[in-house]
C-alpha cells in the first residue's frame, strides 16, 4: 500500500465439527487477539463464498480477517505468532490460512517443526529479515 502499510488476510476455517455459532466465536476470539496487537486496523472481509454447509453468508461465518499493519518493525511477527499460539491452545483442528500479496501459507495443528519453517520462511519474506 502507498502509506507504508500491508493487508495481510486470514481466512479462518473453523473444525468441521462445530456447529455455526461455535465456529463463529472461534473467529471473533482470533480477531479481538489481533486487534490486541500494535496494527493499525482489523475488520472483517464482506463478500467472500461460504464455506460448504453454512446457513448464511455473513463474514464472521466465512471466516475472513483483513488486517492492516506497518511495513516495517515486528508486528507482522507479533501478528503471525499470535495465529500460531492460537492454533496452539485449541484441541480442535481448525485452520488459518494467510496471505501477504501472493504468499498464502495454512496454519493448523502441524508439527511445531512443520509450522516454524514456514512461518520463518514467510517472515523472512515480508519483514527483510
Amino acid at each position: 500500500m502507498a502509506d507504508g502499510s500491508v493487508n495481510v488476510a486470514l481466512v479462518v476455517t473453523p473444525d468441521p465439527e462445530l456447529d455455526p455459532e461455535a465456529g463463529e466465536r472461534v473467529v471473533r476470539r482470533l480477531r479481538a487477539e489481533v486487534a490486541a496487537l500494535d496494527v493499525e486496523s482489523v475488520r472483517f472481509e464482506a463478500g467472500a463464498p461460504p464455506p460448504p454447509g453454512a446457513k448464511g453468508t455473513d463474514a464472521v461465518t466465512v471466516g475472513a480477517i483483513v488486517v492492516a499493519l506497518s511495513a516495517s518493525g515486528g508486528v507482522f511477527t507479533a501478528l503471525i505468532d499470535t495465529v500460531r499460539d492460537y492454533l496452539a491452545r485449541s484441541t480442535a483442528q481448525h485452520r488459518v490460512k494467510v496471505t501477504i500479496g501472493d504468499d498464502s501459507i495454512e496454519l493448523e495443528r502441524a508439527t511445531d517443526a512443520e509450522r516454524q519453517a514456514l512461518i520463518e520462511a514467510l517472515i523472512r519474506k515480508h519483514s527483510g529479515g
